[in-house]
C-alpha cells in the first residue's frame, strides 16, 4: 500500500524534476529509477576507489578448464 509523504523542495529543484519527467511517468518512477541510478554510481565510485587504494595477489586455482 502507498504512502503520501510531501517532501517541500524550492521551485527550482521542483522546475528541474518537473523537466526531467517523461511523459506518463509518475513522479515515484522518476525518483526511483534516480535513485537506482545513483545507488549504481556509489557502487562503481567505490570499486574504484578500492580498486586504486587496495593491494591484490593473483590467486591461482588448478584444476580442468580453469586458469
Amino acid at each position: 500500500m502507498a504512502v503520501t509523504r510531501y517532501v517541500p523542495v524550492s521551485e527550482e529543484v521542483w522546475s528541474d524534476l518537473s523537466a526531467l519527467k517523461g511523459p506518463g511517468q509518475t513522479y515515484d518512477d522518476l525518483l526511483a529509477s534516480m535513485i537506482e541510478q545513483e545507488k549504481k554510481r556509489r557502487f562503481v565510485e567505490e570499486m574504484d576507489r578500492i580498486e586504486g587504494e587496495g593491494e591484490f595477489v593473483e590467486m591461482g586455482f588448478g584444476g580442468r578448464g580453469c586458469g
